[in-house]
This record gives structure tokens, sequence and C-alpha cells, in this order.
């Protein structure tokens, strides 16, 4: 199995009309290895991409999201973190990364220190206050 970096997991679910040999190139990589592992680091670039560069909004967001989630070529990192995450996401109003950095401090048994009041809602203590 291949790890997939940001880029590559771009092109394979984005069809970027700029960039059709990289889409080209990165889904027959797919198609060719079945499935690929995608760290946890990957998805989070992956939301600030499709946020940043594409301009999706956050139900386009989950959609992509759920499809990594349930799509047997995709092997994720932690994916019961991530399911989680994704739980939070579609529930809150905080960023996808920030429901990752909640679940990941739940599961190290750690309290969460921030300045962020929507992160502290989820879980945390908030400094500021």
């Amino acid at each position: 199995m291949i790890a997939a970096d940001t880029n590559v997991l771009v092109r394979i679910l984005v069809d970027d009309p700029a960039q059709p040999e990289q889409v080209a190139a990165a889904r027959k990589l797919a198609r060719e290895e079945q499935q690929l592992y995608i760290p946890q680091i990957v998805v989070i670039e992956l939301v600030w991409v499709l946020q940043a560069a594409y301009k999706l909004d956050k139900s386009s967001i989950v959609r992509v999201l759920d499809h990594l989630l349930h799509n047997g070529a995709f092997e994720l990192q932690a994916e019961d973190r991530f399911m989680e995450a994704l739980g939070l996401f579609k529930e809150s109003s905080c960023g996808f990364s920030d429901c990752l950095i909640a679940i990941e401090s739940q599961a190290a048994g750690c309290t969460l220190v921030t300045f962020d009041r929507k992160l502290s809602l989820l879980a945390g203590v908030n400094l500021a206050e």
C-alpha cells in the first residue's frame, strides 16, 4: 500500500479543470493501487484546500469526508478518531481540525487548553476566561 499526500488526494477527489494531467495521473494511480493510506494531517490539509482554494461549503466538505470514511479505497489513519471528529464537525460550528484536536486530546487522556471559545465549548478549558 502507498500513502497519498494532500495534492494527490485532492486530484483524486476534485475534478480540477486547471490540472487535467494531474487529475488523470492521480486517479490512474488510485485505480492501480486499489487502496491508499491517508494520514490524518493529509485530511486536515484536504479540508483547508477544499475551503480556501475550491471555496466548498461545510455540507460539501462533509460529503467528501463521508466519502473518505465509507470508500474502501481509502485507509484512514486512526479511523475511529476520524469518525468521532467528523461527527463533532457535523454537529458543531467548529472547523474539522479543531474537532480532531478535541478528539485526539480526549483519546490521549489530556485536558485541552485553548484561547478559542468555540473549541473550548467542545472540550477543554478556555484560558481567556
